[in-house]
């Protein structure tokens, strides 16, 4: 059976000629080691304008911090995001872990969408810039989330967080970071945090899902580059085998009780659609607390299609829950 006999759900048609131009007309983005130093270039798919330009007219006041590391490790660098408005009182957190599959990606990639917080002094961000696989493999992604989310909870008044309103979230690898640095928190005796945000996550390295083998050849981000980045990250002879780190890949925790409250979201066409499902499934079982979103016809990162109907409601939905998990 080749990939396109494969029973799949299939992409929104109002997202398909937005995958079809980032991809310039091929089935699906293939990862190699030459192709992933032009995307850590930014030669290839989309480029994206300056952080200068994406916050120009805007009352937001932008500045990177160099931080402690994890214990022995270097420093990192940290983005922080605040209005320039005059407010009362401390504004939510949002403790931001980016995407990129583990491999790829910077502190400023995907803040954006939490600019009309900042702007009207609802929330201030803080960034993570936390070193990629493959040249620093499992632990130091997590563990450098972890250290600059040790260093946001430490600062709250200089930074001005209430720190009963901090939470995390990221996207993609940055969604499995934040799960993963949530984890590490709960076991640590850590930052409490009020809620996780988790868009997209990558969650489980083993890729034995349905969802997992339905993607295989086809879209933004499928089977063969899901097993790339997880190689990265946790070495080819390694990935997959029964010893890997729930911090990691947060799939592989067996006990989810005692976390904060989840957002968990994905598309119904992409790779990371059932282990999204089962981690919600498993924060229930626990007696925890999460709320799910699977998204007709969405290809992984769909939102790039921002004016599509799936990515208008999508993007609503996360605005609702962070107004609701901040006590907006």
């Amino acid at each position: 059976m080749t990939d396109t006999d494969v029973a799949r759900p299939p992409f929104d048609p109002e997202l398909e000629p937005v995958l079809a131009e980032v991809l310039g007309g091929q089935p699906h983005l293939e990862l190699t080691a030459e192709t992933l130093a032009a995307l850590r270039s930014g030669t290839t798919l989309i480029q994206q304008p300056s952080i200068e330009e994406r916050l120009a007219g805007r009352s937001i006041a932008y500045e990177d911090r160099t931080v402690p590391g994890p214990a022995g490790e270097p420093e990192i660098t940290v983005a922080i995001f605040r209005t320039t408005r005059s407010i009362s009182g401390p504004a939510a957190g949002i403790y931001h872990t980016h995407g990129g599959g583990m491999i790829m990606g910077d502190r400023l990639m995907g803040v954006d969408g939490f600019f009309d917080l900042v702007e009207a002094g609802d929330a201030v961000v803080v960034s993570v810039e936390y070193r990629l696989a493959p040249d620093h493999p499992d632990p130091a992604p997590v563990e450098d989330c972890y250290a600059g989310l040790l260093w946001t909870a430490d600062h709250v008044d200089e930074l001005g967080i209430d720190p009963e309103r901090l939470i995390i979230a990221g996207g993609s690898a940055g969604g499995g970071l934040a799960a993963g640095t949530a984890l590490l928190a709960r076991d640590r005796n850590g930052p409490r945090l009020a809620g996780q945000l988790l868009i997209c996550p990558m969650l489980d390295d083993r890729n034995t899902t349905i969802s997992s083998h339905q993607y295989d050849g086809v879209g933004l981000w499928d089977r063969q580059n899901n097993l790339f980045g997880w190689s990265a990250l946790l070495g080819d002879d390694h990935r997959g085998r029964d010893d890997i780190s729930p911090y990691a890949a947060p799939a592989r925790a067996t006990d989810l009780a005692g976390l904060p409250p989840a957002f968990i979201d994905a598309g119904s066409a992409e790779v990371f659609r059932d282990e999204a499902v089962d981690y919600a499934s498993r924060i229930w079982a626990a007696g925890g607390q999460a709320e799910l979103h699977i998204w007709a016809g969405g290809f992984h990162g769909f939102s790039m299609a921002a004016q599509a109907g799936v990515s208008v409601a999508a993007a609503a939905a996360v605005d609702s829950w962070l107004r609701r998990a901040l006590r907006l």
